[in-house]
C-alpha cells in the first residue's frame, strides 16, 4: 500500500488558526517515488514531517503498508529522513555518522559496523569511511546523508529539499542517483521540492500542491500535458499564462495567433500557459510587415548560455520569454521578429 493520506489537515495554533494543511488525500504506492512540488508556504514540508511523524495532523489518518501509524512517533514508523542541510555530526567521521542511529538503537559494534560500510558502498563511499564531513565535498556529504538514512532499512524514506545546496551539474548527478537507488532498491520514497525540472526528472507521481491542497496529482507528464488549472499549467515548466478564447470550431486564439488545443473546450475565455521552449522564433521583419498565424515580436535583451539563448521581447500580448537553440544567429536589440507556436509545450484551461 506505501503511504495513504485519508482528510489529513494540519493547522498551528488554536481553533481558530488557519489550516496550513487542508483536507488532503494521496495514495504514495509501495516502491514508488513520489514528488510533493509547489511553491514556498503551500504546505508540502508540513506534509513530509507528518509523514514522518514529526508533526502531528490536527484531524484525519496517515496510513503506512496498511497500519495507521497517525498518533505514532518518528521512531516507531520506521521511516528515515534526508534533510536539506546534511544534519551531519561535524566531530564524527563518516562512518561514525553513518552508524550513528544503529549505536543508538542497540545495535552490536560489529553489526552496526558491517551494515554502515554496505550502506556507504550503496552511495559509492568505499573509502570514504574515516573522513570527516568537512573533508568532503557538497555531494559527497548528501551521500553520507543518504547512506545514514538507508542504513536504518526503512520502509519509507524521505527528502526534504535535498539538492538545494548543490551547484547545477551535482543536482542533475546527484537526482540521477537517487532515483537509481530508489529503483534498485524498490523503495517507497516522498520527495519535497519546489524545483519543477528535478520532480519531472524522478518522480513517478507528483503531487503539486497550492495554499495547503493538491491541485493536481499524476504522473510527470499528465501534469506537463494536461494540467487541469491555470495554477499548474502555469507552475509546471515556468509557462508564461496568457488569455485566449475558445472558438466555436474547436481552436483558441490569443491575440493573432490561433492554435488547435490537445482537448475539446467549450467556447468562451481560457488561459494558456506557453512555456519558453514552445515559441518558433521566425523571421526578422521589414517595417510594417507582417506574417499570418504570427505574433509581432520587439527583441529587448538576450543572452547566451552555451546550447541555447535566452529571449526578452515584447509583444501586444505582453513580455514574452523564450529560449532558442539558435545559438549561431545574428541577435540584435530592437529586432521585429515573427513568433509562432507549432502546438508542443502550449497547454490551455478554461477559466
Amino acid at each position: 500500500m506505501g503511504i495513504q493520506f485519508q482528510q489529513v489537515s494540519k493547522r498551528y495554533g488554536g481553533a481558530d488558526a488557519p489550516l496550513v494543511v487542508k483536507g488532503i488525500d494521496f495514495i504514495v504506492p509501495k516502491g514508488s517515488l513520489t514528488t510533493i512540488l509547489g511553491p514556498s508556504g503551500c504546505g508540502k514540508t508540513t506534509t513530509l514531517r507528518m509523514i514522518a511523524g514529526l508533526e502531528a495532523p490536527t484531524c484525519g489518518r496517515i496510513l503506512m503498508d496498511g497500519v495507521d501509524v497517525t498518533h505514532l512517533g518518528p521512531s516507531e514508523r520506521n521511516v528515515s529522513m534526508v534533510f536539506q542541510s546534511y544534519a551531519l555530526f561535524p566531530h564524527m567521521d563518516v562512518i561514525g555518522n553513518v552508524r550513528y542511529g544503529l549505536d543508538v538503537s542497540g545495535v552490536p559494534k560489529a553489526q552496526a559496523q558491517e551494515r554502515a560500510l554496505h550502506s556507504l558502498a550503496q552511495v559509492g563511499l568505499d573509502g570514504y569511511a574515516q573522513r570527516l564531513p568537512s573533508e568532503l565535498s557538497g555531494g559527497q556529504q548528501q551521500r553520507v546523508a543518504l547512506a545514514r538514512a538507508l542504513v536504518l532499512e526503512p520502509s519509507v524514506l524521505l527528502f526534504d529539499e535535498p539538492l538545494s545546496n548543490l551547484d547545477a551539474r551535482l543536482r542533475r548527478s546527484m537526482r540521477d542517483e537517487i532515483r537509481q537507488l530508489q529503483q534498485r532498491l524498490g523503495l517507497t520514497v516522498a520527495y519535497v521540492t519546489h524545483d519543477q525540472s528535478e520532480a519531472l526528472a524522478v518522480s513517478d507521481q507528483i503531487i503539486v500542491m497550492e495554499a495547503g491542497g493538491i491541485a493536481q496529482a499524476g504522473t510527470p507528464q499528465d501534469l506537463y500535458e494536461r494540467p487541469r488549472s491555470a495554477f499548474v499549467a502555469g507552475f509546471m515548466g515556468e509557462a508564461v499564462l496568457f488569455d485566449g478564447q475558445s472558438q466555436p470550431d474547436g481552436a483558441v486564439l490569443l491575440g493573432p495567433l490561433r492554435l488547435l488545443p490537445r482537448h475539446a473546450l467549450a467556447p468562451g475565455p481560457v488561459r494558456a500557459a506557453v512555456r519558453p521552449e514552445a515559441w518558433l522564433v521566425g523571421r526578422e521583419l521589414m517595417a510594417g510587415e507582417a506574417l499570418p498565424n504570427s505574433l509581432l515580436a520587439t527583441l529587448r535583451q538576450w543572452a547566451y548560455l552555451g546550447s541555447f539563448v535566452e529571449l526578452s521581447l515584447d509583444t501586444e500580448l505582453g513580455p514574452v520569454f523564450v529560449v532558442s537553440p539558435e545559438v549561431d544567429r545574428d541577435w540584435r536589440w530592437g529586432q521585429v521578429l515573427a513568433l509562432s507556436l507549432p502546438g508542443r509545450g502550449v497547454s490551455v484551461v478554461a477559466v
